[in-house]
């Protein structure tokens, strides 16, 4: 059987190769911080890494990711930058989308830790939040990276 590396950890799943990365990740798996949005890739809310970088996890097969390092929201750790701003800045309203948020604004930080605004806005453009967050969101980003504006 395949084997998936997630947050550091082997597993071994029994999934059709076609089978959407969320749904190994959710059901086969048991991690459910990464959330079901719109099963097509446009909202973000499934948003994890595979090799580091942010993909819609809806999207990936589960043949593109076995072997590969997978990274949800389970496997950020409770200390990173991104939790301390969002719970200081009070960002989520519903909650629902903040997991892809955060897992978004974590690739964008690996890629450039002193982002400017529009490179913030242009990274996160892609998660949608239906509360309208947006402002805390980049707020919260930059709070992470450093950033004093």
């Amino acid at each position: 059987m395949p084997a998936l590396i997630i947050n550091g950890k082997d597993h071994t799943v029994d999934a059709d190769p076609n089978m959407p990365l969320l749904w190994v990740i959710r059901d086969l798996v048991g991690l459910t911080g990464t959330k079901y949005g719109c099963g097509i890739g446009v909202c973000g809310a499934c948003t994890v890494h595979l090799h580091g970088k942010a993909v819609r996890s809806c999207k990936v097969p589960f043949s593109e990711a076995v072997g590969h390092d997978v990274t949800t929201i389970e496997g950020l750790g409770d200390d990173h930058a991104l939790y301390r701003a969002w719970t200081q800045l009070n960002v989520p309203s519903c909650g629902f989308c903040q997991p892809g948020q955060i897992m978004q604004a974590a690739a964008l930080l690996r890629q450039h830790p002193d982002p400017e605004d529009e490179e913030i806005v242009q990274s996160m453009s892609g998660n949608l939040c239906r509360c309208g967050a947006y402002q805390r969101i980049v707020a919260a980003v930059r709070a992470a990276a450093g950033v004093t504006r």
